[in-house]
């Protein structure tokens, strides 16, 4: 939490202006019972009218000044309270976009989704009521105390034991709580993640008929957060009945022994009626306190959780060396030893992985499922490090280059087709933004989408709903590869990403991307052997490592998988 506090300094002249005019109101609210016990012991007692005026006009008018420097300080304390959640949210942003794929994979994209909204609200609130509330509270505490040993020391003695027993409850409440509001959000998480999960799997979960079984999952997972919040609202909601019977109980006893005091003539009425008011402000505060305690207990947890995002070792994306000039005989692309393993993992994904790729050349990149392949490609633009041995690009290990630079040049289509609401225009513009419309329209029909593009309402205007879902599964693909060449990449992966094609529109794909400038290396990912047979060199991989390095010719004569692969596509292949 402490390593969020620099995200404040922007607020400082808030965050000293909102304590310091509530020290203000709560000084004028300690004076205002000397006037009360003024007015009773020599305005009533004595009959004196002008006396009862003043101290009435006093206490009014320190009433409007207190009001009006409570309004002030709430004022200061929100600017500074919202301002720094929107300065939290922008870093927690800026953080995220920075990190590596490793990363995102072992955080989880609920975990940060939660962290961005109910993690910074909570903060939020806390910085809010602690501006507020903490230091004003105790100040009203301690001053009624102190005012009261200046009204009479044997009865502020009442006060001093009760300070102490309320102080023990709040540190006890808060010892319990801190911990509690750290596993809610943890549990949030989890909630979260499952209800995301069924939301973007709703068809599949129907179509299966698990919609019980999913709802009895989720009903537990909520039964247990509902268990949780429970137990800590009860610890919670113990401190202001406690909070309540204490200061009653000591109430009593100052009246007790005032009553007797004022008998013997060593106490007057006025003094405890002030007394009593003290007695009530120091209730008043402890109960604000008390609930300020645990809004503060949970923006601690929340910012434990927020901090620990902020303070993460992203030095993977960091910048380095600009992206290399080609030299002559060296590899473009250059894989040697390679092995990758994810995080969590027990075993590699990828290993001894060593093959060239020279300037302009077509890579087919073949193999079962969880072969590897994907995993193979994204170590080309960094998203992942390698575990073992090195990937180079023109001779120079791409930990060293300059992420930002390496991934301009570098056009990249994934196995899920992702596209963002707005037009086809700024889906497009993501590989290029200062591409006009005769850049964008020569990508669409290098990607086979000029086609569908033209005949929708709006043409580059046609807005896509989230997620793209007005469009079809081949649509998406083919948008998304015009994004990639979009950019006129040196280096485009295709990383199965034709799979929603039919064969013809594949063709033609690979067809026009191969007319374009000779210096475009490429990667093709596919299981088809129609989508990678023309490659100048084809990888054949199995468990992670390639099992077959040729051209479609001599990998038919010589590698069984490539073979199986092949004569099993026979339909297709013969298209």
């Amino acid at each position: 939490m402490r390593s969020l506090l620099k995200y404040l300094k922007a607020y400082r002249k808030e965050c000293l202006l909102s304590p310091l005019f509530k020290f203000l109101e709560a000084g004028f609210e300690l004076i205002v019972p000397l006037f009360v016990a003024s007015l009773i012991d020599r305005g009533i007692a004595l009959n004196d009218g002008g006396h009862i005026l003043k101290m009435g006009a006093l206490m009014i008018g320190f009433g409007v000044l207190g009001l009006g420097f409570s309004l002030t300080a709430q004022y200061f304390a929100a600017k500074a309270a919202t301002g720094f959640s929107a300065v939290l949210r922008h870093e927690l942003f800026s953080k995220i976009q920075k990190m590596d794929f490793a990363t995102l994979d072992t955080l989880g994209t609920d975990t940060l989704i939660t962290r961005m909204t109910s993690d910074v609200s909570q903060i939020q609130n806390g910085v809010n009521m602690f501006l507020r509330l903490l230091l004003r509270s105790p100040f009203i505490v301690f001053g009624a105390m102190i005012m009261a040993f200046s009204v009479d020391a044997p009865s502020a003695l009442i006060f001093l034991a009760l300070i102490l027993c309320l102080f023990l409850v709040v540190f006890l409440v808060m010892k319990k709580t801190r911990p509690a509001y750290r596993s809610i959000q943890d549990n949030l998480d989890r909630i979260s993640g499952s209800t995301r999960e069924n939301l973007t799997g709703v068809r599949v979960i129907r179509a299966f008929h698990r919609e019980e079984r999913e709802t009895e999952d989720f009903r537990a997972e909520n039964d247990r957060l509902f268990a949780l919040q429970e137990m800590t609202g009860r610890i919670a909601a113990l401190t202001n009945p406690l909070t309540v019977v204490l200061v009653n109980l000591f109430t009593a006893a100052l009246l007790y022994s005032s009553a007797i005091r004022v008998n013997m003539g060593d106490l007057t009425r006025g003094e405890t009626v002030a007394l009593v008011n003290y007695m009530a402000q120091i209730l008043v505060e402890l109960i604000k306190l008390a609930n300020l305690i645990v809004l503060l207990s949970k923006a601690v947890a929340s910012g434990d959780r927020v901090g620990g995002i902020l303070d993460m070792d992203i030095s993977r994306e960091k910048t380095g060396l600009p992206f290399p000039a080609g030299k002559a005989g060296t590899p473009f692309i250059s894989f040697q030893e390679v092995s990758f393993r994810y995080s969590g993992s027990g075993d590699n994904a990828l290993s001894g992985i060593s093959f060239d790729v020279y300037k302009g050349q077509t890579i087919g990149i073949i193999g079962g499922t969880g072969s590897g392949k994907s995993s193979l490609v994204s170590l080309i633009p960094g998203f992942y490090e390698a575990s073992g041995g090195r990937v180079l690009i023109n001779g120079v290990d791409i930990r060293e280059l300059d992420r930002s630079d390496l991934r301009k040049r570098t056009g990249m289509v994934f196995q899920k087709s992702e596209l963002f609401s707005g037009s086809i225009r700024e889906n497009l513009k993501y590989g290029d933004p200062d591409g006009g419309d005769e850049e964008l329209i020569r990508a669409l029909k290098t990607a086979e989408a000029y086609e569908f593009v033209k005949d929708k309402p709006g043409f580059l205007d046609y807005m896509i709903e989230q997620g793209g879902k007005n469009l079809s599964g081949g649509q998406r693909q083919r948008l998304t590869i015009a994004r990639a060449l979009m950019r006129d990449p040196e280096i485009l992966i295709l990383d199965d990403a034709s799979s929603a094609l039919d064969y013809e529109t594949d063709m033609k794909l690979r067809e026009n991307i191969r007319k374009m400038s000779g210096s475009l290396t490429m990667f093709i990912v596919s299981q088809r052997a129609s989508a990678v047979r023309n490659a100048d060199l084809i990888l054949v991989l199995d468990d992670g490592e390639i099992v077959g390095k040729g051209n479609h010719e001599e990998l038919l004569k010589e590698n069984e998988i490539y073979q199986e692969i092949y004569y099993s596509q026979l339909p297709e292949v013969l298209d």
